[in-house]
């Protein structure tokens, strides 16, 4: 009989669960509901998952000139995002140093200047160096010799900008981001250093979803809901012409045989990114790297969504659209990328119910954590056997 859990237990009481996660795809359970609905689980989740991982937080466009600030609360983390003078994209905690004041309350440009903290004046270089701190030693008195400025500069987090995509990793125990990323940025390799053009307003859009964020990239993974969720991209890109991806430990999804471009009643169309093999004529590819980025690769464009955890049953989810060159991101194409814009927000938006019928399912007391279909589940199994290896007992030990 399936068993009701007793949250007050707290988490540990769920390894067994783990270990039936942690099993092959043709015997494995799915999370169990706690990692859905629990308020232990999503704080132990947030540490162990998203803070011990390369977690996305943003995108590098929307700082796109120097002096740019902009702050971001991830999962309480208070963080401040900056576009340096020497062109650099760098994260610091958005904490002063002095008295834990918040810095950056919200987005601007400080231009050539400093950070200042509003409460008692320190200053801190785009760098992260404390420079200035008023009064510190008494009126008039800017230095002190318990004040060592070299010792006190902004906390920097470790960072990368990846395809416009700001990875952070907070505890910074993580593999370095090139190690992390390497099997996503060998298979499309033929997409690696091209350039990618966002446009603006008519490039993004975001959902606001009832569901925890885990449920997205279950779904994202896998094909086999096409025919029912999404009847319009099935009736060209059908079931059958979609294959599994699946990199354990790493990133999982799906491609097509059958992408179709965008082409405008009189025949325009996007610009193909240079170089690339028939592989991608008419293929297309769609996968979750682990933890919180949803990714996906066209001839013409590529757009990448990043879902971030407000609570644990609600995501933000922010979607970026790309394009191969400048000129595609022109007047002369609008009508063309306002087209595609509205194809995949009606594509993704088609997700929302299911996602969040999956959320309001998981408050069954009974419900096991399901059956996955071996043949057709494989990607997102993948996933779930990922997030259990970094909750399991041996993971826990190691922090």
């Amino acid at each position: 009989m399936p068993k009701c859990f007793n949250l007050r237990k707290g988490y540990r009481m769920s390894q067994q669960d783990l270990a039936d996660v942690l099993r092959s795809v043709d015997t494995a359970r799915g999370l169990p509901n706690e990692h859905y609905i629990s308020d232990d689980v999503f704080e132990a989740e947030k540490q162990n998952v998203l803070f011990n991982n390369w977690s996305a937080i943003g995108f590098a466009k929307d700082v796109p000139k120097s002096g740019d600030a902009m702050p971001i609360d991830f999962l309480g983390m208070p963080l401040l995002v900056l576009h340096c003078k020497d062109g650099a994209v760098r994260v610091f905690q958005n904490t002063c140093r002095h008295r834990g004041m918040i810095l950056v309350e919200e987005k601007k440009n400080i231009g050539g200047g400093v950070i200042r903290c509003a409460y008692h004046s320190w200053c801190y270089a785009q760098t992260g160096e404390l420079v200035t701190t008023p009064h510190v030693g008494g009126p008039g008195h800017n230095t002190h010799e318990e004040i060592k400025r070299d010792e006190l500069g902004l906390v920097e987090i470790n960072s990368q900008v990846w395809r416009d995509i700001i990875f952070v990793n907070i505890s910074g125990s993580a593999p370095k981001f090139k190690d992390y990323a390497a099997d996503v940025i060998k298979r499309w390799g033929e997409f690696e250093g091209q350039e990618i053009y966002h446009a603006g307003e008519d490039s993004s859009f975001r959902f606001d979803v009832n569901c925890n964020w885990k449920l997205a990239v279950e779904n994202y993974c896998e094909s086999y809901h096409l025919p029912w969720i999404h009847p319009g991209l099935n009736s060209y890109s059908k079931l059958e012409d979609h294959y599994h991806i699946e990199e354990p430990g790493k990133f999982s999804g799906q491609g097509t045989l059958a992408y179709h471009p965008s082409i405008s009643n009189d025949g325009q169309s996007f610009p193909d990114f240079k170089g690339l093999s028939d592989k991608w004529n008419a293929g297309a590819e769609y996968v979750a790297l682990y933890p919180n980025v949803l990714l996906a690769v066209h001839r013409d464009h590529v757009y990448a969504l990043i879902l971030e955890p407000k609570s644990k049953e609600r995501t933000i989810e922010h979607v970026a659209l790309y394009y191969t060159t400048k000129e595609a991101t022109g007047p002369d194409f609008a009508n063309l990328r306002q087209s595609n814009k509205s194809l995949w927000k009606g594509v993704l938006e088609e997700d929302v119910f299911v996602v969040e019928g999956m959320q309001r399912g998981r408050h069954g007391v009974h419900f096991d954590g399901g059956k996955f279909s071996p043949v057709m589940d494989g990607p997102t199994h993948c996933f779930h056997h990922w997030v259990a290896s970094q909750m399991s007992d041996q993971s826990l030990a190691a922090q």
